[in-house]
């Protein structure tokens, strides 16, 4: 019997699916090797039988390309309209998804999912469409070819020499509820092109010549049953597990090796690859560890890691399991992969419990399970030194633990039978024989087999020799003890057979929760890290603390050098060469490799799918405990996680880089752009006064106003020139404050003599009291702010309107400056956007400038500590509050001093 009992983990992801699938629609793909099998037909003749059972079923999106079978088909549906969309001058119709969310039909259909959108659309992919078209609940009906799944477009490229540039990720393929494959032969594929049933003529033959060659069309056939047949592999182990089936369907012909310590296993694997590739089928290579075989020399488990890496370089799926037997764990962990053959190797002279064979033990674990045995090699003359007892003798020779084992054992005994000697007189002999088994699931729990074996024997010993008559002497009086004996001795084998068994369950639950827990550990502390230094640093902490006794780190530096990044001592026995020979060929090297062993330290790559990000070298503490394929396993998990935090710090740089380019790309045409128009039409202008200016026949007025216009149009270049340069000063950090008393009044009073020729016949009402007619604040700066605020209000103020500017303390004690105009307002919804930079208040207004003016104003407000607010008043116009700090004003005689000039 097998425990097919999901976990709770695996109840709760049920349970959170089952919760997805009720709110989610569902998604029906028509999955087929090429163009012209029959998808998009065979899409519409189930959208026909779905409306004829009363499901309302709308077209989205289908392209027919001008097949009139296919076309025939839409006839009855009903079809949504196309959204168009202007791209490059031209209008091109794609797919309305907002449309169809208003709809919400039961059935969509959407052609071509992995059809690139047009530019402007609200997703760059249509299967981004149908991924918010299930989320919404709509159940769609799509269409795909093999060669735009992500995973197959290296192979379709080596295939066909055509390199696909639309595709879509494999998790949303897999996700699919139902995968509908439609098949077609190459020949029928190809009679359908030459009849013109695919293409039109003139483009068939050119599909024929290039992308639809029959040798093309048969592989790309071969890859879609593949693709499908993985597919339905995967939908049927999970609803096995979901529908807790105990039997083993073998629908894959998978195989299942099981090595053992021997010398044969990497023949047993190497006969096992052949067969799998003949199958075309997938193999599992597992060794399982017993209580009997935990405490092997090393070198036995050496063997059994280089045979799990022969595995692994053939393409096999390796692991390392427990159980309380092999027959146990081999057919466990064949029932929960699904796997019907077990290959083992053939040894007529090996049994194991109660003499009876693997084969035999397998086989009571389950009757189905097909095995087959390989011939095992002559066996080799042992090495020096290879001398193999068995586990329990190993284990006295080697370890401490066993050794007090053995002594409790023996004390343990003595001091039963010294405890009961005096009080047999109360004590029946069955109670003495219950105390001595007491002592035997002790022992055997604490220790082990061996002294467990050991507290057996001595126990029925010492029963017989101090309890049962003739006492001191190991005759007995009545036949029948020797029947007692017996079983006293069977029955402490038998607990000590179970007590190891749990203890060795215990351990090796305990390992596995260690190892997880430690795991966890580095997998949140690696995601929690922000930089390339804070991931190298937990990563070798943890390594250091789990792996090995050193962990550097090599990286490119910014020169492409490979630099030391980790901050733990470098040992002698580091190399250079081996470190730069790992990083160009992305390969493992040093020891426990097959690359430069001579090196005593491990070195790995630390590698995405398409580069090196830098190399990680190992100095093991114990060698053979770095070799043990567990270890090993730890430490792959390790890489790959240290890798992937990495890859996310690299890709964030690589991102933030972009985004910061794309930036300044996007400011420097701006500003080009606007400056191009901006400063063009005071220049324009320029060149036409300077001409008129030097014609004869101008009067004295006309050439003065000639030049009033002159200086108007320079001061508009000046402005312009001036906030361009203090916006790049602000940004570089380069403007420093000067803060001192100034008069405000004076400030606004400059500004307004300036722009006095700008203000025509509009009227300034000025507001400034007598007690905060001085501030603390830097005069140069304060006056930039005010004549761009003013400039502001000119511009968007009639020349009979009024601009009012007035200065006020605040309740919270803080300068406030409002400068209001009669104009138009600020748009509705506008009052923060304003502030941006290259933004105009109306896309109407014929004023010139950049739009750069505001969000300086705001940048410089910022800078001398306050804010600027925009709002709009009634009936009409717009304020602007500058708000700056306080400072209480000092005596007259040192605004003196200060050459401020008081009133």
């Amino acid at each position: 019997m097998h425990d097919i009992r999901p976990t709770p983990e695996q109840l709760l992801q049920q349970i959170k699916q089952q919760e997805n699938a009720l709110s989610r629609g569902k998604l029906k793909i028509f999955f087929g090797s090429s163009a012209g099998v029959g998808k998009t037909y065979d899409m519409l003749s189930s959208a026909h039988q779905a409306q004829a059972h009363g499901l309302n079923v709308l077209v989205g999106i289908v392209e027919t390309h001008g097949r009139s079978e296919t076309a025939a088909l839409l006839e009855g549906l009903t079809s949504l309209p196309l959204r168009e969309i202007e791209y490059r001058g031209k209008t091109l119709k794609e797919f309305d998804i907002d449309a169809a969310l208003a709809i919400h039909p039961d059935i969509l259909l959407v052609d071509e999912l992995a059809h690139s959108n047009v530019s402007g659309s609200r997703h760059p992919k249509r299967w981004h469409d149908v991924e918010e078209l299930l989320k919404a609940g709509i159940t769609v009906y799509t269409t795909l070819n093999v060669q735009h799944l992500e995973s197959l477009n290296d192979v379709v490229n080596q295939i066909t020499g055509v390199v696909v540039q639309e595709t879509l990720p494999d998790w949303f393929f897999d996700q699919a509820n139902e995968v509908v494959l439609v098949d077609l032969p190459a020949e029928e594929l190809l009679a359908r092109l030459h009849e013109g049933k695919v293409y039109i003529p003139s483009q068939a033959k050119h599909a024929i010549k290039n992308f639809f060659r029959k040798g093309n069309l048969m592989a790309l056939r071969e890859l879609a049953l593949r693709r499908t047949a993985d597919l339905v592999d995967a939908d049927m182990q999970d609803y096995r597990n979901q529908s807790r089936i105990a039997p083993i369907w073998n629908t894959a012909d998978q195989l299942l090796v099981g090595i053992s310590t021997r010398d044969h296993s990497e023949r047993l694997i190497r006969h096992a690859a052949r067969l799998a590739s003949s199958l075309h089928s997938q193999w599992y290579v597992v060794h399982v560890e017993t209580p009997r075989s935990i405490h092997k020399l090393a070198h036995s488990k050496q063997q059994v890691l280089q045979a799990l890496r022969l595995a692994d370089e053939l393409g096999a799926k390796t692991a390392t399991i427990s159980a309380i037997t092999v027959a146990e764990g081999l057919a466990s962990y064949a029932h929960q992969f699904n796997i019907g053959r077990i290959i083992i190797g053939q040894n007529q002279t090996k049994t194991y419990h109660c003499g009876r064979s693997l084969v035999k033990l397998i086989s009571q674990q389950d009757v189905n399970l097909d095995l087959i045995l390989v011939n095992q090699s002559k066996k080799t003359s042992k090495r020096p030194g290879e001398h193999r007892l068995p586990s329990w003798d190993l284990a006295t020779l080697s370890s401490i633990d066993n050794r007090n084992g053995y002594l409790m054992a023996a004390l343990g005994c003595g001091l039963v039978t010294v405890s009961l000697v005096a009080l047999t007189r109360w004590f029946d002999l069955a109670n003495v024989v219950m105390l001595y088994l007491l002592v035997i699931v002790f022992i055997s729990a604490r220790f082990g087999r061996a002294p467990g074996i050991l507290a057996s024997f001595l126990s029925v010993l010492s029963f017989d020799l101090f309890f049962v008559e003739p006492k001191l002497s190991f005759n007995v009086s009545d036949v029948q003890y020797l029947v007692t004996f017996a079983v006293m001795l069977l029955v402490s084998l038998i607990i000590n057979n179970l007590a190891v068994g749990l203890r060795f369950q215990a351990q090796t639950a305990r390992q596995r929760e260690q190892q997880a827990i430690s795991m966890s550990y580095l997998a949140q502390s690696l995601s929690a890290a922000r930089k390339n230094d804070e991931i190298i640093n937990q990563a070798t902490v943890w390594l250091i603390k789990h792996i090995a006794s050193q962990a550097i780190v090599v990286m490119p530096n910014a020169e492409s050098k490979l630099t030391i990044v980790s901050e733990s001592t470098v040992p002698a026995e580091f190399n250079w060469n081996v470190t730069r020979w790992v990083f160009d060929h992305n390969e493992s090297a040093g020891l426990a490799t097959n690359t430069l062993t001579a090196n005593p330290m491990h070195y790995r790559a630390l590698s995405t799918s398409n580069q090196v990000l830098g190399v990680l070298a190992l100095m093991p503490d114990e060698v053979n405990t770095f070799n043990q394929p567990e270890q090993q396993r730890a430490l792959d998990i390790a890489v790959a996680q240290i890798t992937l935090a990495l890859e996310r710090v690299y890709y964030a740089k690589v991102a933030q880089t972009a985004l910061i380019k794309a930036e300044s790309e996007r400011l420097r045409g701006t500003l080009l752009s606007a400056l191009s128009h901006d400063i063009r039409t005071p220049i324009t202008v320029l060149s036409g006064l300077a001409a008129s200016l030097i014609s004869q026949t101008l009067t004295i007025d006309e050439q003065q106003q000639l030049a009033i216009d002159i200086e108007q149009q320079a001061n508009v270049i000046q402005r312009l020139v001036i906030n361009i340069l203090d916006y790049v000063s602000l940004q570089s950090g380069g403007m420093k404050l000067n803060k001192q008393w100034v008069s405000l009044e004076e400030i606004v009073g400059g500004n307004l003599r300036h722009l006095e020729h700008y203000l025509k016949t509009r009227q300034v009402q000025i507001d400034i009291p007598y007690d905060i007619e001085f501030i603390y604040t830097d005069e140069l700066i304060l006056s930039r702010i005010l004549n761009n605020l003013l400039t502001n209000a000119i511009n968007y103020t009639a020349d009979d309107c009024s601009i009012a500017i007035k200065a006020t303390l605040n309740p919270q004690q803080q300068y406030q400056i409002t400068i209001t105009d009669t104009g138009e307002g600020l748009p509705e919804g506008m009052e923060e956007q304003i502030f941006e930079r290259f933004t105009r208040g109306s896309s109407e207004s014929t004023t010139t400038g950049l739009g750069l003016g505001l969000a300086l104003s705001r940048d410089l407000v910022e800078h001398l500590g306050g804010t600027l607010l925009a709002n709009n008043v009634q009936p009409h116009g717009a304020q602007f509050v500058i708000v700056l700090p306080w400072q209480s004003l000092p005596d007259q005689h040192l605004l003196s001093n200060n050459l401020i000039p008081s009133r």
